[in-house]
């Protein structure tokens, strides 16, 4: 394990900022909104704001107030960020992003978890944390193989887990993050003390029957993932089966990327008319920012490809079932691109014990609800500690 400074060439901008004044714009059809993808006058709006306003310094900055290192796990590049709480029982946690995120996601989070008494917390409810870079996003870099699915990516995870000495440990993840999470309490359950997941696949049994009975309110949570199928899955069905081709137009467009990137943060959020409804502008970009300084937009969607390769592969992927021995957390955000039914959960979670449905939030928790998320990652923590407040 070697230390890691997050410091990009001042080349590196200049060439985003001239590509950014270079930027070659479609026509679009009047008045068809986000319907079709990212509306032209948004999407220009945004690329302007990147290119005068945002400050990557500043996030760079940011982010290393924090330690990061770098270490090979089974012939790949692995970054992670290691915060240690000062508290002595703190809890080791990893937490896990996924697409289009990063290990920025967490920064609002951070504090909280490291320290809770500095933001109104027990000290009880502190957390070791590890944050790592998926192999393929970001500071982890391309893999340069094949074979990277989310099953390796949990291996890669009990690996580093075991080199930082935990030997008991909670993990927590949403999007890829949730089936690497669940991968990793099967692949090592004599160490892992729960799972905590924010984003919950439960596709319908095969058994008609296990549709009766039915509230309204999971006929809905159906009928939207039935229509999420129908009309909002282009963007997997193209990385699961042309990553390469896709890795061309947005690793030499940084507006490419960023129309990309910002549409699901649209989709997927707690918002109304446009993005920063939900997410601030400067957290939209850092993370379009880190894809595209790390030219990982092929990368990344190379992940697509390895562990959801074909529908069955994808059910399979994302469905379970998980026959896990540790308990498992469930929070689920009624914004996000997926809206789990319970009954169905139980089903693929022989072990879930912590079922939290909230009012508000989508699918990027750290930031949209943080506060939301760290009190449900606590209460968890606190059942997998035998307290109950």
């Amino acid at each position: 394990m070697r230390p890691f400074r997050i410091n990009f060439p001042q080349s590196d901008l200049d060439d985003l900022a001239r590509r950014l004044d270079h930027t070659r714009w479609p026509d679009e059809i009047p008045g068809v909104g986000w319907d079709r993808g990212a509306p032209l006058d948004y999407v220009k709006e945004l690329a302007g704001y990147w290119r005068t306003q945002f400050d990557w310094r500043a996030v760079e900055a940011r982010l290393n107030e924090y330690p990061h290192h770098l270490t090979e796990i089974d012939g790949a590049t692995v970054h992670f960020m290691h915060i240690r709480s000062a508290e002595a029982g703190a809890m080791p946690l990893i937490l896990t992003h996924g697409w289009p995120g990063t290990v920025a996601e967490f920064l609002d989070i951070i504090g909280p978890l490291i320290d809770p008494v500095a933001h109104g917390g027990d000290p009880a409810d502190a957390f070791h944390l590890v944050i790592p870079s998926i192999p393929g996003y970001g500071f982890s870099g391309p893999t340069g193989e094949t074979g990277w699915d989310t099953g390796r990516v949990a291996g890669a995870w009990k690996e580093l887990m075991r080199r930082l000495g935990y030997e008991r440990y909670a993990v927590q993840g949403g999007d890829w993050g949730s089936p690497i999470s669940l991968r990793l309490g099967l692949a090592d359950p004599e160490h892992v003390a729960g799972v905590h997941i924010n984003m919950c696949v439960t596709l319908p049994p095969p058994d008609p029957a296990a549709m009766a009975g039915l509230d309204d309110a999971d006929l809905a949570r159906l009928d939207f993932g039935l229509r999420f199928i129908q009309d909002g899955m282009g963007w997997q069905k193209i990385q699961s089966t042309r990553p390469q081709t896709l890795a061309y137009a947005l690793t030499d467009s940084p507006v490419g990327q960023l129309a990309w990137i910002a549409e699901k943060y649209k989709e997927w959020t707690d918002s109304a008319k446009v993005p920063e409804d939900a997410v601030s502008r400067d957290h939209i970009l850092t993370a379009v920012t880190i894809y595209w300084l790390t030219a990982t937009a092929g990368s990344s969607a190379q992940f697509y490809y390895e562990s959801s390769h074909g529908d069955a592969e994808f059910a399979r992927t994302w469905g379970g079932p998980w026959p896990l021995t540790m308990p498992v957390a469930v929070a689920s955000f009624p914004r996000d691109a997926v809206r789990p039914v319970r009954r169905f959960a139980e089903l693929i979670l022989p072990t879930l014990s912590q079922w939290t449905e909230f009012d508000r939030g989508g699918h990027f928790p750290a930031l949209e609800q943080p506060e939301l998320l760290v009190g449900d990652i606590r209460r968890f923590a606190r059942s997998l500690k035998g307290v109950t407040r």
